[in-house]
């Protein structure tokens, strides 16, 4: 369980390191991210959540 708290932490770091970095590019991002199609969206979401998985458990063997 601890590691998955040091997990979310870490990416609630990165994520802001990018907005204090990249304010106004992390802005634009995020208003190109509304002409992206919703399904499109969840499909991406579904790869990059399948691919954390196998990371994670190829970390763990």
């Amino acid at each position: 369980m601890s590691e998955l708290i040091i997990a979310f932490g870490l990416f609630l770091f990165i994520e802001g390191v990018l907005y204090v970095i990249f304010p106004s590019k992390m802005k634009s991002m995020l208003k190109k991210l509304e002409l992206i199609p919703s399904g499109q969206l969840r499909t991406g979401g579904l790869v990059f959540a399948i691919i954390g998985f196998i990371i994670i458990y190829y970390a763990k063997i």
